[in-house]
């Protein structure tokens, strides 16, 4: 029975549309190798990304002893966060919603079989 390694970050600033370019691009790769690719990614979801892998990889290592170059990245995904509505105020007393999105992002990695 495998074990899963969890890590999550909520309300991440960046629209999970934006994030999930990055998540596809290490879904299903080796940890190690996934946080070589997510390094010399230019986007700034990428930068998120990687941090929360390293923390998960830290989680496998200090609690349950797994060794780093073990590491698979199981699941891998990015949510919906509830959007902040702000106001810009427009021409003739409108005024135009300005929507700023945020992302839940989840990882789940477990040991190479």
């Amino acid at each position: 029975m495998a074990t899963d390694i969890r890590a999550e970050l909520h309300n991440c600033g960046v629209s999970a549309q934006k994030v999930r370019l990055v998540v596809n691009l290490v879904r299903g790769k080796p940890a190690v190798q996934a946080m070589n690719t997510l390094q010399f990614t230019p986007k700034v979801a990428a930068h998120h990304v990687r941090k929360l892998l390293a923390s998960a990889v830290a989680n496998a290592e200090e609690n349950f002893g797994v060794s780093r170059d073990d590491l698979v990245i199981y699941q891998i995904s990015a949510d919906e966060a509830p959007t902040r509505k702000w106001r810009r105020f427009g021409a003739r007393g409108r005024f135009k919603p300005l929507l700023r999105r945020a992302s839940h992002i989840t990882i789940v990695l477990r040991e190479r079989e």
